[in-house]
């Protein structure tokens, strides 16, 4: 048995899954904003709750924000600000006494969508997040690529490629940077472009939604920000070449990205054809959790049985 932990910002969920990948039990609590202590008490009463439900113990995967620095064994880049400097692996290896394997976020997405999701059977495989923030997740032959300062994958700390003079040098992002994809790409700068465009004060969901009626400065929103994405995943496969690409967050459920972003992006992208498939996860927000309890192989899940 294999269980999965997402460690979010306002919620940690928790899944067990089967050695064929069917989900035994799922369960979540509210994110403890007071300290690192209280998050991992959280994580290993929801590991204890399930394992007593089900009668058995099993591996443990965490997806996190951020990611466990190579140099210094330590969290860092996580937007959930308590859990920078803890040894989060070591610690609940030690509150659990098992090993654990820790990913961010977006690799868990990714691998879950790799393993048995939208892109199943897919040698290379690239996972994004397009939501309220923007990353993405490599996985080659069903194992996530972390390399050696573990930001593979770190796609939205780019800027823009081939920028157009009004997105350059763009807005100042969390990161200290400015223009990376992420204050373009992700919902709220879709949105934000969109607003101080308009003078409206609308959601990304909403101007998706004026789009699908045929308001005009909403389409051509949508029009700007797919040949965005285009560039952007272009940059991705002239360096990576996946077999399938898949997206996640709430801008992957506007369904014309997977018709309309395709048919762009061949322009960027260095080769006469293009074979790279786009498509939207088969898990949605489940992916994260699930790609957290795939972080271990099968071997191990079966003698956790």
């Amino acid at each position: 048995m294999r269980i999965g932990i997402d460690l979010g910002g306002t919620k940690i969920e928790a899944i067990a899954l089967s050695e064929q990948g069917e989900e035994l039990a799922r369960q979540r609590v509210p994110t403890p904003q007071s300290s690192y202590q209280d998050t991992l008490d959280a994580i290993t009463g929801l590991v204890a709750d399930i394992e007593k439900k089900l009668g058995r113990a099993g591996s443990l995967g965490v997806a996190t924000p951020g990611a466990i620095s190579p140099a210094s064994g330590l969290i860092k880049n996580a937007n959930s600000t308590c859990l920078i400097g803890h040894p989060l692996d070591h610690d609940l290896a030690t509150a659990l006494d098992r090993p654990v394997r820790t990913a961010n976020d977006a690799n868990c997405f990714a691998l879950s969508e790799a393993v048995d999701g939208a892109a199943a059977g897919a040698e290379t495989v690239f996972g994004v997040i397009i939501g309220t923030g923007t990353g993405g997740g490599l996985v080659v032959r069903g194992e996530v690529l972390t390399g050696p300062n573990a930001i593979a994958g770190e796609w939205g700390h780019n800027p823009m490629p081939w920028p157009r003079p009004e997105e350059w040098p763009g807005v100042r992002c969390y990161c200290g940077r400015m223009g990376c994809l992420e204050t373009l790409l992700c919902g709220p700068g879709f949105a934000r472009e969109f607003n101080e465009a308009t003078g409206q004060t609308l959601t990304a969901r909403e101007i998706a939604a004026l789009a699908d009626a045929g308001d005009v400065a909403a389409c051509a929103a949508l029009d700007r920000y797919e040949e965005r994405l285009a560039r952007a995943l272009a940059h991705v496969i002239n360096i990576f070449d996946p077999e399938v690409i898949v997206l996640g967050g709430g801008m992957s459920n506007i369904k014309r990205l997977y018709d309309n972003v395709p048919k762009l992006w061949g322009t960027h992208v260095f080769s006469d054809q293009v074979d790279t498939r786009l498509t939207p996860p088969r898990f949605g927000d489940s992916s994260g959790v699930r790609g957290a309890a795939w972080l271990w192989p099968v071997n191990h899940a079966q003698r956790s049985k």
